[in-house]
């Protein structure tokens, strides 16, 4: 029988499955509810089906087809990227079904290392890479189980410890070269395998706004960037994080103009007080920006357009910092040219009809629109509530949500006000971005999550330009500036969970600064640092050269000083025939020790010595199973026979 058929002993299939487990966990995490429990169910049954005999192939069918089935139901029947890493997750759980032999084991490990690189697509996190590595140590380590058993070595003779640490060992001689690698290999600004919409970032703004679209967006309590303030910080109520500004309306769906893009950007006066910041912005896949308003300069790599709508020269799918300084409006593009004022009051026909009405209504009554504005918002305040439970509109939206159900999120709230106002002659716009913010403790930041995903107003008054209203705020503020702790709850609740959500998202954080926002910028001032000066792409090739070299060299005197003998004893008997050697006394590969040590004896009749030591290490060797501590010292000290000794 050939060895890969043998037969998986209990200690092989042990060693098999709970590496498996361990590869899958990692991918499991960032797969979709119910996906990561029903995935894990499949690979339980699958273990114990074959546990006792051969799993029936129909039965191996059923159970592909039905877990299949449930991912591409889960994926709304598209593939891509989330699809493929979650049927990777299905096939490697169904893998332990045919796990009856040695080789069967071996193609489900093989199998399992895909698992943490197939992670790396979803999510680049600490948490991610170290269940990788304790996967591939595991799987590595089960390699090496299967080996001792195709070798004939009984599991019990080998310590499991003993058995990862091997593997360790082997994976730290190889971690100086990766670090080279890593820290000085020349920095791309697109991956070495050219598909970069294979990135591993979450959709983030839109410059559209249709109804439902916000809700997947504002129930996500992952962080969508994180800011240092270099001095002031603005208080939570200030903190508006400007992000795409919305004109076009065609009674659904609220979209960018854009011809606005090709304009500069409007004059702004700005006030006081002066913030500057620094924005660490999370992985998206697009090329949208915010900034908090209003930014007084706009650093290499970003635009804005007519309407202060920021975008990046390059789609933003990996950690990207931005340095920028703000401070408030005074005036926001006081002239308003005709062009952008007819945009400004754009309204589809045959929509919304009630809606018209009560704007031509309170037109009617006044001519004052700052009046219009805040009985809009009184009206709000009195007669609305906040709740992400809505219904999807009819064609009348608008008027669904101000005459009937009267509540919404901020989606409704802000494309409300804005038909309502652009009915009554006022031109407004909706701007979306971010509001408010959490400060971390432990690092002095604040993190603004996904959730705090926000849509408000702009109208534009007279001597005083476009002027930021926030209908949402009027009906909900507890929504708009609240912080987690409030979320939370007063009491232990926010107590307890405070300390551990800051000291996590912090050492995300410095993950995100020394791993995954490690790009050219930051590897030339780390050079800096240490006294390389603008080191050019081919110097820098030379310095990894250099350091990989090293890195190889101690890596081959690793390997070369662990082929060396283990037994003390026979180190230390070798060490003392190389004393010999270089007297011209050299034992001969295939001369037994006893007859070299007479033979020494009789060329210098002074060593007796040796010969006494050579009998004891003969029996040592050959007769006794252990080594003699005494005699290893004693072989140590031994020194050849001086001539006056003879």
């Amino acid at each position: 029988m050939a060895r890969a058929s043998l037969r998986l002993d209990f200690a092989g299939r042990r060693w098999s499955l709970v590496a498996a487990a361990v590869c899958l966990l990692p991918l499991l995490l960032q797969l979709p509810m119910p996906l990561p429990v029903a995935i894990a169910l499949a690979g339980i049954l699958s273990a114990a089906m074959a546990s006792r005999r051969a799993t029936p192939g129909w039965l191996r069918a059923i159970l592909a087809l039905a877990v299949f089935g449930l991912i591409l139901a889960q994926g709304g029947m598209q593939f891509g990227r989330d699809t493929g890493c979650a049927l990777l997750a299905g096939m490697l759980a169904i893998k332990p079904s045919e796990l009856r032999t040695v080789r069967d084991a071996r193609s489900l490990l093989g199998f399992a290392l895909f698992a943490p690189f197939a992670t790396f697509l979803l999510d680049q996190g600490p948490l991610s890479l170290v269940l990788g590595l304790a996967g591939a140590v595991l799987a590595l380590a089960a390699l090496a189980r299967l080996s001792e058993q195709e070798s004939g070595l009984p599991a019990a003779d080998v310590r499991h410890a003993a058995r990862i640490g091997v593997v360790t060992r082997l994976i730290a001689i190889g971690l100086p070269l990766a670090l080279a690698a890593f820290w000085l290999f020349p920095r791309l600004a697109t991956p070495l395998w050219g598909i970069p919409d294979l990135s591993a970032a979450r959709p983030g703004l839109s410059d559209e706004m249709s109804p439902g679209d916000w809700l997947d967006l504002i129930v996500d309590d992952s962080p969508a960037m994180r800011v240092t303030f270099n001095g002031a910080t603005p208080s939570t109520r200030e903190m508006y994080w400007r992000g795409p500004t919305l004109t076009h309306y065609d009674g659904r769906t609220w979209t960018a103009s854009p011809w606005l893009r090709a304009l500069p950007p409007a004059p702004v006066e700005h006030g006081a007080p002066m913030w500057e910041y620094e924005i660490a912005l999370e992985p998206t896949d697009r090329n949208l920006l915010v900034a908090l308003e209003m930014p007084v300069e706009f650093p290499d790599g970003m635009r804005a357009a007519h309407e202060y709508t920021l975008t990046s020269t390059r789609r933003l799918d990996r950690v990207t910092r931005w340095q920028l300084r703000s401070a408030p409006p005074v005036r926001f593009e006081a002239d308003l040219p005709e062009a952008l004022r007819r945009t400004a009051l754009q309204l589809p026909a045959d929509f919304n009809p009630r809606t018209r009405a009560l704007a031509r209504q309170w037109r009617a009554e006044t001519d004052d629109d700052g009046a219009l504005v805040d009985r809009a918002l009184a009206w709000i305040r009195s007669d609305f509530a906040y709740t992400l439970d809505t219904p999807l509109p009819g064609r009348h939206a608008v008027d669904e949500f101000l005459f009937d159900y009267r509540a919404g999120f901020c989606e409704h709230f802000s494309s409300a006000f804005a038909v309502l106002m652009r009915e009554a002659g006022i031109p407004t716009r909706v701007v979306t971005g971010y509001t408010g913010g959490i400060r971390n403790r432990y690092g002095d930041y604040w993190i603004v999550r996904r959730m705090d995903a926000h849509a408000w107003n702009e109208v534009w008054l007279e001597d005083r330009g476009w002027v930021r209203v926030d209908p949402t705020a009027a009906v909900a503020p507890e929504r708009i500036y609240d912080t987690l702790e409030d979320r939370l709850g007063a009491g232990g609740g926010a107590d307890a969970v405070m300390p551990v959500a800051d000291l996590g998202d912090w050492a995300r954080r410095a993950w995100n600064d020394f791993v995954l926002g490690f790009d050219a910028n930051r590897q030339q001032r780390m050079l800096q640092r240490i006294g390389f000066d603008n080191v050019e792409p081919a110097r820098l090739i030379a310095l990894f050269s250099l350091c990989a070299a090293l890195a190889l060299g101690w890596m081959l005197w690793l390997v070369a000083r662990a082929e060396r003998e283990r037994d003390p004893l026979l180190r230390a008997w070798h060490r003392l025939g190389r004393r010999y050697a270089r007297l011209g006394l050299a034992r001969a590969r295939h001369e037994p020790a006893l007859a070299w040590a007479l033979r020494v004896q009789a060329a210098r009749p002074g060593e007796q010595a040796l010969v006494a030591l050579t009998r004891r290490f003969a029996a040592a060797r050959y007769a006794r199973p252990a080594s003699d501590a005494t005699l290893v010292r004693a072989l140590r000290a031994h020194r050849p026979a001086r001539e006056t000794d003879r």
